[in-house]
C-alpha cells in the first residue's frame, strides 16, 4: 500500500457520508461521560432524522472539560472553530440541539468558540480530539490518519525518520525533555537481534490527565506514533503501559489495537511491505513510581515496580535486557505529523530550544478547567489568566504547580515568564509531563508542600533509604509546621533533608520530592516562618 492508496480508501470512507452537511459530536471522553454524555448521545440519535442531512456521533475530548457534557454542531470535517459548542447539554435538550442545526444557537447552553480558551490554542497532539469518533478506525482514516506510517514505510529509510525526528527538535513529553531523535538513534545503533518500544501511559501526577484524554480521544494517533518509532529503530514487540485506573482509555486503545491489526497496519507485514510489529497492553496498578522507566519495565516483566541504577540505560539494556525505546503518550502523538509535514514544520513551532506545541491540564483554582495545547514559549499570564480564564469568584491570582510531585510553585511575580523547559528549571520548577494546578490568594503554601510531601511519601516504592525515610521526616516537619508547632530548628532541618534526598535518591521520584518544598521556601518563605514557634 502506498500513499494514493491510502487517499483513495480516505476518499472512499467520507464518500459513505456524501449527503451530510453538518455533524452534532457529543463528547464520549472520561469527564463528560462522568457528567452523562451518553444519556445525551443516545437521546440526540434517538431523536435525529437517519436519512436526513446530519450525523450524530461521538468524539473525544473537545478540551473544556468543566462544562461538559459538551456538544458541538459543525459542518462536516469542520474544527472546534467553526462549531456551535453547547454546555452542559442533558437529554432533554435533545431537541432544541437539532433544531439548531444550519440555524441560530440555542442561547442557554451556548459557548463561543472564539473565546480565548479555543482560539489561542494550536493543535497538533490533539489534532483530532473533539472531531472523530475514538473508536472509528474508517473515521481516523479519512482524517488522514496511517498516512504518516505509510510514507515512513513506502518512502523513506529508517535513516531517514531518524533525521526527521532529530530535525524536528521534538523533546519527550513525558517530563525529562530528553531530545527524542537522540533518544532513537542510540537505540537504532544498538545490535540486538530484539528491540522494544514502550509508550508509557502511567500518569500519575495529581492534576494531570493529558495522555489519558489523548489515548481516549485518538487512541490510533499513539499506535501510528509507535509503528513509525519501531520501523526507525529495528524494533518488532511494543507495549503501552496504562494504568488501571484509566478504563476507558484501556478499552479505547485494546479496540484501536484489533481494528489496526485486522487492516493490516500492526501485526505481519504491515501495509504490505516487510515491516512486522505486535503491540499489546500492560495495565499498571496505580504506583506513582512506575511512570520511571526502569520500575516501568520490572513492572511489564512481571516484577514489582521498583527503579534500578543506571547505567545500563534502556537504550543499551531495557525490557528483559533488550535495546529499549520508551516514549510517552503525548510524544507518540506528535509523531505522524513529524512525518507527514516534516521535521523543519514542527521545528518552526515554538522556541530555538523548545519545539512544538504542549498539552496542558489547567485544574485547581481557575475558571476553565481542561485541557489546552499551545506553543511552547507562550507566558504564563496568557495560559492562566486569558486561555484560562484566571481565579473564579474575584480571588487573587497567588502561585502555579507545574510539574506535579516532581515540579515547584511559581508566584504571581513570575506570570510572565515564558513556559519552556529551561526558563522554567531557571524557577526550580520543571515542565513535567503538563500539569497546572493553580492557586488562588487563600492557599496555604506550607499545607500545599506538606499534600505534595504526603503524596511522594505514599508513593515511595521504599528501595533507597533516602527516598523512603527522607520524605517520611519531611512530611512530619511540614505538618509540625502546618500546625504551628514548628520550630526554626525544624526549618532549618527540613531545608537540610531537602538537600540529602536530592542528591542521594536512587530515582527521579526522590530527587524531585523536595522541590515544591524548595519552591515554597523560596518564593513564600514569610508563610514558614509565620508558622513558627519562638524555641
Amino acid at each position: 500500500m502506498n500513499l494514493d492508496d491510502l487517499a483513495e480508501k480516505a476518499e472512499e470512507y467520507r464518500a459513505r457520508d456524501a449527503g451530510i452537511t453538518h455533524e452534532v459530536r457529543v463528547c464520549v471522553a472520561a469527564a463528560c461521560q462522568s457528567g452523562g454524555s451518553l444519556p445525551v448521545l443516545e437521546a440526540l440519535k434517538a431523536e435525529c432524522d437517519s436519512g436526513g442531512t446530519c450525523k450524530v456521533k461521538g468524539v473525544g475530548c473537545m478540551g473544556l472539560c468543566s462544562a461538559g457534557p459538551m456538544v458541538a454542531i459543525a459542518p462536516k470535517g469542520g474544527a472546534i472553530p467553526d462549531s456551535i459548542l453547547y454546555r452542559e447539554v442533558k437529554p432533554e435538550d435533545a431537541a432544541d440541539v437539532l433544531a439548531s442545526v444550519g440555524g441560530a444557537p440555542v442561547e442557554r447552553l451556548h459557548t463561543p468558540t472564539d473565546q480565548p480558551f479555543f482560539a489561542r490554542q494550536q493543535r497538533i497532539v490533539r489534532e483530532n480530539s473533539g472531531l472523530i469518533d475514538p473508536e472509528s478506525f474508517t473515521g481516523y482514516v479519512a482524517a488522514g490518519g496511517y498516512a504518516g506510517l505509510i510514507k515512513a514505510l513506502s518512502e523513506m529509510t529508517p535513516g531517514d525518520v531518524l533525521r526527521e525526528m532529530t530535525t524536528s527538535g521534538l523533546r519527550g513529553r513525558g517530563g525529562g525533555g530528553y531530545p527524542t531523535g537522540l533518544k532513537w538513534s542510540t537505540v537504532a545503533k544498538m545490535p540486538a537481534d530484539q528491540k522494544y518500544v514502550i509508550c508509557n501511559g502511567d500518569e500519575g501526577d495529581p492534576g494531570a490527565f493529558m495522555d489519558r484524554a489523548v489515548l481516549e480521544s485518538d487512541p490510533h494517533r499513539v499506535l501510528e506514533g509507535m509503528c513509525i518509532a519501531a520501523y526507525a529503530i529495528g524494533a518488532t514487540k511494543g507495549y503501552v503501559y496504562v494504568r488501571a485506573e484509566y478504563p476507558l482509555a484501556v478499552q479505547r486503545m485494546e479496540l484501536a489495537i484489533r481494528k489496526a491489526k485486522r487492516s493490516g497496519f500492526l501485526g505481519s507485514k504491515i501495509a504490505e511491505t516487510q515491516f512486522s510489529f505486535e503491540v499489546e497492553i500492560r495495565l499498571g496498578a496505580g504506583a506513582f513510581v512506575c511512570g520511571e522507566e526502569t520500575a516501568l519495565m520490572a513492572s511489564i516483566e512481571g516484577l514489582r515496580g521498583q527503579p534500578r541504577p543506571r547505567p545500563p540505560y534502556p537504550a543499551e539494556a531495557g525490557l528483559w535486557g533488550y535495546p529499549t525505546l520508551i516514549n510517552n503518550v503525548e510524544t507518540f502523538a506528535n509523531i505522524a505529523p513529524i512525518i507527514t509535514h516534516g521535521g523543519e514544520w514542527f521545528a518552526g513551532i515554538g522556541t530555538a530550544k523548545s519545539k512544538g506545541t504542549k498539552v496542558f491540564a489547567l485544574a485547581g483554582s481557575i475558571k476553565n478547567i481542561g485541557l489546552i495545547e499551545v506553543p511552547m514559549g507562550m507566558s504564563l499570564r496568557e495560559i492562566i489568566e486569558e486561555i484560562g480564564g484566571g481565579c473564579p469568584g474575584g480571588k487573587a491570582f497567588k502561585a502555579v504547580q507545574t510539574g506535579g510531585p516532581s515540579g515547584g510553585c511559581i508566584p504571581a511575580a513570575h506570570l510572565d515568564i515564558a513556559v519552556d523547559y529551561d526558563s522554567l528549571k531557571t524557577l526550580g520548577t520543571m515542565m513535567g509531563s503538563g500539569g497546572m494546578i493553580v492557586m488562588d490568594e487563600t492557599c496555604d503554601m506550607v499545607d500545599v508542600a506538606r499534600y505534595f510531601m504526603e503524596f511522594c511519601m505514599s508513593e515511595s516504592c521504599g528501595k533507597c533509604i533516602p527516598c523512603r525515610t527522607g520524605t517520611w521526616q519531611m512530611h512530619e516537619l511540614l505538618d509540625r509546621i502546618t500546625k504551628s508547632k514548628g520550630t526554626h530548628k525544624d526549618l532549618a532541618l527540613l531545608e537540610e533533608l531537602c538537600d540529602v534526598v536530592q542528591a542521594t535518591s536512587l530515582c527521579g521520584l526522590g530527587q524531585s520530592a523536595p522541590n515544591p518544598v524548595l519552591s515554597t521556601l523560596r518564593y513564600f518563605r514569610e508563610e514558614y516562618e509565620a508558622k513558627l514557634t519562638a524555641e
